[in-house]
């Protein structure tokens, strides 16, 4: 990626583990990166087997006082961001620094879902899982552990949905009539040539 102030990426359809790595690595150069629908990640391998390695990391706790950690994120966003910072030197003062200009949320909240969003093709389900391969979705997988806000999120998406597609036919409809009147416009001979001189012909 290119350095830009804030690159917010949409996470729908993207595999947990590449995401990470490109984020992780954006991170540690300098980028702010934020990113969105952390439900709809996508984990290869089935919901089963996810249920097992996430019931495996949970038994891992302080014997003597499992308040002291490993601490067990329940939420789709915080999981992404553990992922994240295992792959950081987040100990270190650069690491830290690093993972403070990482932001995850569920779903697209209010200042983002109004700013451009990418993808990294590098971590997409579609270009990297053969189409037999079993797969799952990070939302699921919270949900069964203790993530309460599934149902919430899902209306909130839908909510957001047909906004933004109004906003969309909106913007196409200002498109079509600006390129339409370009086209009717009429110039003189006169301004023609100054348009020219400035290189707008």
């Amino acid at each position: 990626m290119s350095f830009q102030k804030q690159v917010i990426i949409d996470c729908r359809g993207h595999l947990l583990g590449r995401l990470a790595s490109s984020v992780a690595k954006e991170l540690l150069n300098g980028q702010q990166v934020v990113c969105l629908r952390a439900e709809d990640i996508n984990i290869s391998g089935s919901l089963y087997r996810a249920k097992l390695k996430y019931a495996n990391f949970k038994r891992k706790h302080t014997n003597s006082n499992p308040r002291h950690g490993p601490f067990h994120q329940r939420a789709p966003a915080k999981i992404l961001w553990r992922t994240v910072r295992g792959m950081v030197p987040h100990k270190t003062a650069r690491g830290a620094a690093a993972l403070d200009r990482l932001k995850c949320f569920e779903g697209v909240p209010h200042p983002y879902d109004r700013k451009k969003r990418m993808v990294i093709p590098a971590a997409l389900k579609v270009l990297r899982l053969r189409p037999e391969r079993r797969f799952c979705k990070l939302g699921d997988l919270a949900s069964e552990f203790g993530w309460k806000h599934k149902d919430l999120i899902k209306r909130l998406e839908d909510q957001r949905k047909v906004k933004s597609e109004a906003f969309h036919k909106k913007k196409t409809a200002a498109t079509r009539a600006r390129s339409d009147a370009v086209k009717k416009v009429k110039v003189s001979a006169e301004d023609q040539k100054i348009l020219e001189a400035a290189g707008f012909a």
